[in-house]
């Protein structure tokens, strides 16, 4: 009797062991996971089938045919590219607004400024300034020009402005004679010796220069960094990284468990080995930023543009009432090296400098003046950027850290021993590989030949290379000379009387 009932139960046993195995093969779950994830195959099997014919998922029992084995494969490499794009996104963002918004300050800071100056010469000098405006839109035309990447020398320009200048005060201050071109050429020959404008001239060239070299430069390194972004964002998959994206992502599905996500460790070694040229760029990617939050301090501070373009046109006009004090020595000592010009039958005004003055000078109310560019400031501009620019590095090396994070790939905790290991539901052993190419010699999951960096990342890596020396190399200059007009102070904005006087004259 006991004999029988010994039988019975191991019968009973067998015969639940069986139905665990039956289920164990059912591939229900898997048709359903197919479904949902919009696979359109022309078989997926009832339940599990030989694994022979499998060439990334294990080759044991599954319930995966060739096609379906393939079609994961094409998966996987769109899912995992379009991963690296929704990843940099915020990235690529980022520097594309940055750089938008810099460049429509300047230009528009640049606009505001000439308006300023004009509409202020216009209301003051009336026809005269009109007729010799030129001077004054040749020296904003040529800024532009210099900034959106021209071939300007702004040291020659400016002198050229300066020069030009010149010889229009000198024709209006000297109108009793007749001065040809000839002798214009011959007054410009001693600009130097007698500055006429006193030191001016030479203080905002500083701060012209100087202002200008560093927003010019601070824009492209931002067009650099967005160029860089988005070329590196577009990754090309290798067949070996395609295998290990397929294995990780839906060799899950071929053994029955599509709802077993990868553990976290197997999923930073496959995305260490996909995205090891991306890594290497991350020490130049640094280097740059610190390079451009360094010009970013100096755009803050003695390079600032703005304080330099607001009051541009009281200075110019502190240039023309240095040469109306020196304007009889400045003519003696011209008519010393260039001779006596022949006189012109015409004498000069002699109306009042303070009539003149009272009469036709009104200077801006505080409400009047533009003094904002494109809604904001360049230190509140400036400041935004920095942040920015101080959270996207180590980006490209941190990657896998933030594609690997729990409910976008992984299962979680690495020790979790409920995730996909690649090989079946367990923890993974296999230690994390350290980040970049050489580093992935050993990587257990990708097979990564290290002899063969990408030449398209290594093509950025000089662009960041050639951008951060430049800014470097532009900025190991001391501070200015001089102290800027403080912003925030309220500068009196007085046109030149000589310059009223001499052009109506």
């Amino acid at each position: 009797m006991l004999r029988l009932q010994t039988i019975i139960c191991t019968f009973s046993v067998l015969s639940v062991a069986a139905k665990a195995d039956f289920k164990a093969r059912n591939c229900s779950e898997v048709r359903e996971a197919c479904i949902g994830k919009g696979f359109s195959f022309a078989h997926v099997p009832l339940q599990e089938i030989p694994g022979e014919h499998l060439r990334v998922c294990p080759q044991g029992n599954t319930c995966c045919t060739s096609e379906m084995e393939d079609k994961f494969g094409q998966q996987s490499k769109q899912e995992f590219e379009n991963l690296v794009d929704e990843m940099s996104h915020v990235l690529r963002s980022t520097f594309v607004s940055r750089h938008k918004r810099f460049d429509e300050f300047f230009l528009e800071l640049l606009e505001n400024t000439e308006r300023s100056l004009n509409e202020m010469f216009v209301r003051t000098y009336g026809k005269p300034y009109m007729q010799n405006s030129e001077v004054f839109e040749n020296l904003f035309a040529e800024l532009k020009r210099y900034y959106t990447g021209g071939n300007v020398n702004l040291e020659e320009m400016l002198n050229d402005f300066w020069s030009r200048l010149l010889e229009r005060m000198f024709t209006l201050l000297n109108s009793q004679y007749v001065i040809t071109e000839d002798y214009l050429d011959c007054i410009s020959k001693y600009t130097d010796e007698l500055k006429p404008f006193g030191d001016v001239p030479r203080k905002l060239k500083a701060q012209v220069t100087r202002a200008f070299i560093a927003a010019r430069t601070f824009v492209q390194g931002l067009s650099v960094g967005r160029e860089v972004a988005q070329r590196v964002s577009k990754v090309s998959s290798t067949p070996s990284c395609i295998r290990a994206l397929t294995k990780m992502l839906y060799c899950p599905f071929c053994r029955g468990m599509p709802s077993v996500k990868p553990c976290k460790n197997y999923c930073l070694n496959v995305m260490k080995g996909c995205l090891a040229n991306q890594a290497d760029l991350d020490p130049e990617w640094n280097q740059y930023i610190d390079a451009m939050l360094l010009v970013a301090q100096r755009l803050e501070g003695p390079f600032n543009i703005e304080s330099v373009m607001e009051p541009i046109d009281v200075k110019i006009s502190e240039a023309i009432m240095n040469m109306q004090d020196n304007s009889a020595q400045v003519s003696y000592r011209v008519f010393q090296g260039c001779g006596q010009p022949k006189p012109s039958g015409m004498s000069r005004s002699t109306r009042g400098v303070s009539d003149v003055f009272n009469a036709r000078f009104r200077p801006y109310s505080p409400e009047e003046r533009p003094t904002t560019a494109a809604g904001t400031s360049l230190d509140r501009l400036v400041a935004d950027i920095k942040e920015k620019l101080k959270l996207s590095k180590k980006f490209w090396s941190g990657l896998p850290e933030v594609m690997c994070v729990e409910d976008r790939v992984t299962a979680g905790n690495a020790s979790d021993e409920d995730c996909w290991n690649g090989h079946t539901k367990g923890r993974y052993f296999p230690e994390v590989q350290k980040d970049g190419l050489t580093n992935q010699v050993n990587n257990p999951e990708v097979a990564v030949d290290i002899t063969r960096p990408d030449t398209f990342i290594r093509q950025q890596i000089m662009a960041l290379r050639v951008m951060t020396n430049k800014l470097k190399n532009k900025f190991q200059a001391t501070p200015f000379e001089f102290q800027a007009t403080p912003r925030g102070v309220s500068t009196p904005r007085l046109i030149s009387t000589v310059l009223v006087c001499a052009l109506s004259m």
